[in-house]
């Protein structure tokens, strides 16, 4: 352990949500100084997935949303009271996000709905005495007997029709094909959510996107402290020693523009190594383009860890998650309107005001389409009289059935006839098309978070002897915790952070709903009715 934090130089690879959080803690928790610290991003941008933007031609793009939570999101909330709002210094990004939820809290009203445009009533799950008793079995596996099993080696057919198993698997994006590992650990740490699945009352959103409402603030306090943040830099490998079973990072290996690049580590600095990334080779589509399924991974952010992984058996198997994107990949997209027209009639058929709705699913689309309508304004800036919109598909490959093609060869506007179509709103058609610009986004890593594995494909945070060194990021192993949320990479980070530094301070533990009573008898007496 290093007990030397005003000496220490601290290198952080990767400039996500993870890394910033570190970067954080650092500061924070371990009196490390800003200026000892750099951050080595190979984008021109912070923040990793958490992003959000106005392309040239005007129109906005989220590749996804994070749906937040109070109880289970202990480790961000602990970070994100340490950071001020851009707008008010004395107010602080938790305190922000908790008085957004206050004022504008989420009550769906149209959780479903089905083929003849009906909203289904999404407070009867479906569930039979079967599938009751699958679930419980599930439960009470162990995750040593369960291994890389799929999901649907749990369930029968039946399961995956009920209104449960949609508004379940489109709130988190699980696939039946995903790992029944991570579906158990959902169910643990989100037990809290099944009495309010089809409303989606327990969810927390940010003012803005989560670009513009945490990263943003959060790129700035590191700033003002001194942190060193450098884009346009890849890191390609890392040197280890190991002497006495003592596991070192001794030198970064890095490339620019201008060629390559060593870092020398000296005996107190620290290095986190961010593995693997759930957007890398996303791809953009507009009004008239498709976009393209990148399958050869292009951006590098997998390499690092492919050629770190040759050099220890408990660095993990990279290939167990990006070895398949046909299982891992789907699409979603953003509409930036011109006229509040669609906004309207959302809000007219659900009883919804913008931000106060959720997901919306077609629960019978061929794409398994949702959408969320965001508070507005949701970016920063965004001029008065635009409006946005984001969605996803689920299922890429099937025909649409307004469209007759797979969303993967759908263009923006071909997706918005789609969306159109599963609405009803004819008669608004050609008015949101005239005033409508579509952007897509083709995300082929976006669930390999979820890919079934074994007990050692993910690297523990802090590999067994390691003393200057971590791992962050979705791709390692925090037991119990839930991967593909904002949560798991701050714990992580806040993990590592304390452990390297030997800081004598509480990781806030993870979130057991079973240890609760009532809301153990809350979800029973949901799956029961």
């Amino acid at each position: 352990m290093i007990d030397s934090g005003r000496t220490t130089k601290a290198y952080l690879v990767g400039g996500g949500i993870a890394a910033l959080a570190a970067a954080a803690f650092l500061i924070r928790d371990g009196g490390v100084p800003g200026e000892n610290i750099r951050i080595l991003e190979q984008m021109p941008l912070t923040g990793g997935s958490l992003d959000g933007r106005k392309a040239p031609d005007g129109a906005y793009v989220t590749r996804g949303g994070r749906m937040l939570e109070d109880e289970a999101y202990t480790c961000l909330w602990n970070l994100l009271e340490s950071i001020p709002t851009l707008d008010d210094p004395n107010v602080s990004v938790r305190q922000e996000v908790a008085d957004f939820n206050r004022a504008v809290p989420t009550d769906a009203r149209a959780r479903l709905i089905d083929r003849d445009h009906r909203i289904v009533d999404a407070s009867r799950l479906g569930l039979d005495a079967r599938d009751r008793l699958e679930l419980a079995r599930l439960l009470v596996t162990p995750e040593s007997a369960i291994g890389a099993r799929r999901i649907d080696e749990f369930f029968s057919e039946h399961f995956f029709a009920t209104n449960f198993w949609a508004m379940w698997r489109t709130t988190f994006a699980f696939q039946n094909w995903h790992s029944a590992i991570e579906l158990k650990r959902y169910f643990l740490r989100f037990l809290q959510e099944f009495p309010r699945i089809h409303t989606l009352a327990g969810v927390r959103r940010t003012r803005f996107n989560q670009y513009d409402s945490v990263v943003r603030p959060l790129t700035k306090w590191l700033l003002e402290r001194g942190v060193r943040i450098e884009q346009g830099v890849t890191v390609t490998d890392v040197d280890f020693t190991e002497r006495d079973g003592i596991r070192r990072a001794g030198r970064l290996h890095l490339r620019r523009a201008s060629g390559p690049e060593t870092v020398e580590l000296a005996e107190l600095d620290l290095a986190f190594i961010t593995l693997g990334s759930m957007t890398a080779d996303a791809s953009f589509g507009g009004d008239d383009t498709v976009p393209e399924l990148v399958r050869d991974k292009r951006d590098g952010s997998w390499t690092l860890w492919e050629t770190l992984a040759l050099k220890a058996p408990d660095f993990g198997r990279p290939s167990v998650f990006n070895g398949s994107v046909a299982e891992a990949a789907w699409e979603s997209f953003t509409l930036t309107m011109r006229s509040p027209a669609l906004l309207k009639r959302i809000e007219e058929y659900s009883g919804n005001a913008p931000g106060t709705g959720a997901l919306m699913t077609f629960k019978d689309s061929p794409w398994l389409m949702s959408i969320v309508v965001p508070r507005q304004p949701h970016f920063a800036g965004q001029p008065e009289g635009v409006f946005t919109l984001w969605g996803y598909g689920l299922f890429m490959d099937a025909p649409g059935d307004f469209t007759g093609k797979p969303m993967a060869a759908c263009t923006g506007r071909e997706i918005l006839t789609e969306l159109l179509g599963q609405l009803g709103f004819d008669d608004i058609a050609e008015e949101v098309r005239a005033s409508t610009t579509i952007t897509s986004v083709m995300m082929p890593y976006i669930t390999s978070q979820f890919a079934r594995r074994s007990a050692h494909d993910r690297p523990r945070v802090i590999p067994h002897g390691a003393r200057n060194f971590a791992f962050l990021g979705q791709y390692v192993e925090i037991p119990e915790d839930v991967v593909f949320t904002v949560e798991y990479s701050v714990r992580g980070a806040m993990h590592a952070v304390h452990r390297l530094l030997g800081l004598d301070l509480p990781v806030p533990p993870v979130h057991h709903a079973l240890a609760e009573p009532a809301t153990v008898l809350a979800a029973l007496r949901t799956a029961l009715a």
